[in-house]
């Protein structure tokens, strides 16, 4: 309790120093800057969020685990469902709280407070700013279930912010996000922006095509039908992403700092955690899957490819490894690029909205659907597209299952190295069918469990979360989960 008490005392008495200007001069140091510029916040919360949804380090992001393309070698906590030995769970939500979320809105003030910014440029800059806290809002709804909304990111009035409800969480986001599309507009953080250097039309689609996916997400939850569908259709209306030209991406560099978070634990630790899993190495097999040769290696002899069983203690010698391994290619190249959203996700959204005739017509989902199958191959550099396409299990008229097996089996193997959405792909279309993890034998989570930290230090409002969405469990369905 002591521990407690201080924690909060602590960051009581610094909110309350920095409403003191009298003392706060005292200390100010003439010759350093107070007030980091907006561009530099903007591009290092744009960096702390694309390095937080590729990483593959097990104390930060182990969704390449729950969606099941992946498994480990000799520590296999992270791959049986072990969210709290590392404190995964923390590292996320402070990483995106922290670092993303807190830097774009301190990103935002400075900018509006720039004397130097016309009312335009400052329009335009606080349109991608909102696109992207958007993003991570989103996220860590999809990921949590209810979190700190409306009173978070505000310590001076609320250092212990209450939860708000997911849905509603959720009908605000694509409520704002419907209404700063129309403002993207100029040239925003210009050279300052890693993802497109404020080309303004690229922006518009990345906006629109993130629209379509938050529509698409909660489509089938209680109450959001209306909503989302009109999400859906305007997000088309306005353009969505077009070819892989178009992707979310950030380029790595070939140092450290700024290399590819993927090369830090792949090649850089000199360690080998991890190989792929029999989940996805069968399906594919089945499949005689081209994308075999660009996903992994080839170790265990020419197109041969074997999983690790899914959780088990795996040698690292004995089943397939990540592509680059012996050649420094693939996913071991430090200048990797990464996406927070891509072509061929767009064009499996779009096949679902035929089939629902909310954008289109259900002849029209073929098509798209085998758009997303290319683009993933044109990504990748696989080829002999046209093959697999006619594969009579893949095909669209032949393949089995209903139409959301078939989109979300092909858009689950195109989401390889975007683990978040491989495994939001099983949670929505559940499928394909999953393994078991070999030593726990525990369920899959559909969601992750509440950092330790809340439950300690915003103790009240933590049990009120987690009984509004029925429990802090790995496997409680959060709103838009309903199949």
């Amino acid at each position: 309790m002591k521990k407690i008490f201080l924690t909060v005392l602590s960051i009581i008495s610094l909110v309350s120093c920095k409403s003191d200007d009298a003392y706060e001069n005292l200390n100010r140091d003439p010759k350093n800057p107070t007030q980091v510029d907006a561009s530099f916040l903007f591009n290092s919360a744009t960096k702390s969020l694309f390095d937080q949804m590729t990483s593959t380090s097990v104390n930060n992001n182990i969704y390449r685990m729950l969606g099941q393309h992946w498994t480990e070698t000799t520590y296999v906590d992270e791959a049986n469902y072990d969210f709290n030995t590392r404190n995964i769970t923390d590292s996320h939500w402070s990483e995106m709280y922290r670092d993303v979320l807190l830097d774009l809105t301190t990103a935002s003030e400075n900018v509006n407070a720039s004397p130097d910014l016309t009312q335009a440029e400052k329009d335009s800059r606080n349109a991608q700013i909102e696109v992207l806290m958007i993003y991570t809002w989103a996220q860590l709804v999809e990921t949590f279930g209810d979190i700190p909304y409306s009173q978070a990111l505000n310590a001076g009035e609320y250092v212990l912010p209450g939860y708000d409800d997911a849905a509603t969480i959720y009908s605000d986001l694509l409520s704002r996000l419907t209404s700063v599309i129309p403002a993207i507009s100029g040239t925003g953080f210009g050279s300052s922006d890693p993802i497109y250097s404020g080309n303004v039309g690229a922006w518009k689609k990345f906006a629109n095509s993130l629209l379509l996916r938050m529509g698409l997400r909660v489509v089938d939850a209680p109450g959001m039908s209306t909503v989302a569908q009109s999400a859906i259709t305007s997000a088309v209306s306005g353009g969505v992403f077009e070819s892989n030209d178009d992707n979310a991406s950030l380029a790595y560099a070939s140092a450290t700092p700024n290399t590819n978070p993927l090369w830090v634990s792949l090649v850089q630790s000199g360690r080998a955690d991890f190989v792929a899993a029999n989940t996805l190495v069968d399906f594919m097999n089945n499949l005689d899957d081209p994308r075999r040769a660009v996903y992994f290696d080839q170790n265990l002899g020419a197109d041969t490819y074997e999983g690790g069983p899914y959780g088990e203690n795996n040698s690292f010698s004995s089943y397939t490894h990540i592509r680059g391994y012996d050649d420094g290619a693939g996913l071991h190249d430090p200048t990797l690029p990464a996406s927070l959203i891509d072509y061929a996700e767009v064009c499996f959204y779009l096949a679902d909205a035929a089939e629902r005739t909310i954008s289109g017509t259900p002849a029209a989902a073929q098509g798209f659907y085998d758009d997303g199958i290319t683009a993933s191959f044109e990504y990748w550099g696989a080829t002999d597209v046209d093959t697999y396409l006619a594969n009579p299990d893949v095909d669209y008229t032949t393949a089995p299952g209903d139409w959301k097996e078939k989109i979300g089996n092909q858009f689950w193997l195109a989401m390889y190295n975007r683990g978040f959405e491989a495994w939001t792909a099983w949670r929505v279309y559940d499928t394909p069918t999953f393994n078991l993890p070999a030593v726990s034998g525990s369920p899959v989570p559909t969601r992750y469990t509440y950092p330790i930290s809340e439950q300690n230090l915003n103790e009240t409002n933590y049990n009120a979360g987690s009984s509004a969405i029925g429990g802090d469990s790995q496997t409680t369905k959060l709103f838009f989960d309903v199949n």
